[in-house]
């Protein structure tokens, strides 16, 4: 079923040639690195929010599935809401103190 998989294919010229073979452009999982060797950096931003602070985490490296559980343990923990993406946690909010707090807790030791 995979080589019948006209979904991924749209939008893609037709060639006459008999030997085209269809590659697809995946994007590579970055591995996410340990906690201890993340080096996280927590500010408060209040720019272009609309005069709402935010609590921002960013840095993190690693897939996108860690960074939202990441994001999801901060969220719960200070009880607010918030977002996950392209390497950066948005925690609604001013809770430097508490995220620096949790992240170290939970093993992440350079987080400033």
């Amino acid at each position: 079923m995979a080589n019948n998989d006209w979904k991924s294919r749209l939008n893609v010229v037709y060639s006459t040639n008999p030997d085209f073979q269809y590659t697809t452009d995946e994007k590579e999982e970055i591995e996410t690195l340990p906690k201890q060797q993340q080096k996280l950096r927590v500010s408060i931003e209040k720019n272009h929010r609309g005069g709402k602070t935010v609590t921002l985490v960013k840095n993190f490296v690693g897939c996108d599935d860690d960074l939202k559980e990441l994001a999801r343990l901060l969220k719960t923990r200070c009880g607010v809401g918030g977002s996950a993406k392209e390497g950066e946690i948005i925690v609604q909010g001013d809770f430097k103190p508490r995220v620096i707090e949790i992240l170290k807790q939970e093993g992440y030791t350079q987080t400033k």
